[in-house]
């Protein structure tokens, strides 16, 4: 007999649970062990979390529709950037106390460097 599948029936891929659970574990080991191949493992554990949180929030913005899905998928894209700008400055000391403009800075011109980019390319591709 199959299960009737409804509109809040959610089937979550096994990684977006498993990995930051993993890298739970892997924060606690790497607190009480500093092996520098250690921060290898980590990392990865960080990428693969952030892609994990990245999914949820797409699974609830699809969930939830338009507007307010654009607005859960930006709020959660603010908040690992800004997540990862403060753990870098808390890390880097005084000399880092300029991170968080230039982040910002470099953000910003990236943006508006391809809104140009694009622009000039649908102008030209128009005449």
């Amino acid at each position: 007999m199959k299960k009737a599948i409804t509109k809040f029936t959610v089937c979550l891929p096994m990684w977006t649970i498993v990995w930051p659970l993993a890298a739970w574990v892997i924060f606690v080991i790497g607190a009480l062990v500093h092996w520098p191949f250690f921060l290898l493992i980590a990392g990865v554990a960080l990428i693969s979390s952030v892609l994990s949180s990245i999914h949820h929030a797409e699974v609830i913005a699809h969930r939830i529709g338009e507007p307010f899905g654009t607005v859960v998928l930006a709020l959660s894209i603010t908040i690992i950037e800004v997540s990862r700008i403060v753990s870098l400055m808390l890390a880097g000391g005084p000399e880092t106390s300029v991170l968080a403009r230039d982040n910002v800075f470099a953000a910003v011109m990236i943006i508006l460097n391809g809104m140009l980019g694009l622009s000039i390319l649908a102008r030209g591709i128009k005449i």
